[in-house]
């Protein structure tokens, strides 16, 4: 039962992964990455890591996914444009692509496991520790120059976004706070006598 549960969850998520880059529509990309997201929550579970399936669930499928979603619903994009767009760069990306497959082609090709590899690899946790203390003692001891590194990627990432989906309109009124601050009020309000029966 648990291989065919592994097998279910990595077929899931290998197809679930090829379809959020094929998918033509934006909306069904974001389900699909839902699903891969749901079907690696699947695999740390069957790995005994069930407070990172957790997180999976809960931040990348509860929060992340659902936030994509919204911005590809709610934003005014040109998919027509995109798509030619998409054309245009094509040749360049599939030459990106052969170069990024030839390395890997050389990496695997010349891939040597060490005998000591596996033994390596296992973390001495005792059995009074917890899954969630025994990933924070790994994380911030073994490897926290990764995560560190890991998390200014992200943040690199983030401002890209950001300056890529920022669009300065035109004829858009925006909030000048130095001019509010710095403004008069004797001439900023200003009182009339309206008369009875006058308008302004």
């Amino acid at each position: 039962m648990i291989a065919f549960a592994f097998y279910l969850f990595a077929i899931s998520a290998c197809v679930a992964g090829f379809m959020v880059v094929l998918a033509k529509n934006p909306v069904h990309s974001v389900l699909w990455l839902i699903l891969a997201f749901l079907s690696a929550a699947g695999l740390f579970v069957l790995q005994g890591a069930e407070f990172v399936a957790m997180l999976l669930v809960i931040v990348y499928v509860g929060a992340v996914a659902v936030l994509f979603l919204f911005v590809v619903m709610m934003l005014d994009v040109d998919f027509a444009e995109l798509k030619g767009e998409f054309a245009r760069y094509l040749p360049l990306g599939l030459l990106i692509a052969l170069v990024l497959l030839a390395q890997l082609g050389i990496g695997f090709g010349v891939w040597q496991t060490a005998e000591q590899a596996e033994a390596l690899r296992i973390v001495p946790i005792t059995a009074e520790v917890q899954n969630t203390n025994a990933i924070g003692a790994v994380l911030y001891d073994r490897y926290f120059l990764a995560f560190q590194l890991a998390g200014l990627v992200l943040l690199v990432a983030m401002i890209g976004a950001i300056t890529l989906t920022m669009r300065h309109r035109k004829n858009v009124k925006r909030q000048d706070v130095l001019e509010q601050m710095y403004r008069d009020p004797a001439k900023a309000m200003e009182l009339r006598d309206v008369k009875p029966g006058q308008g302004l």
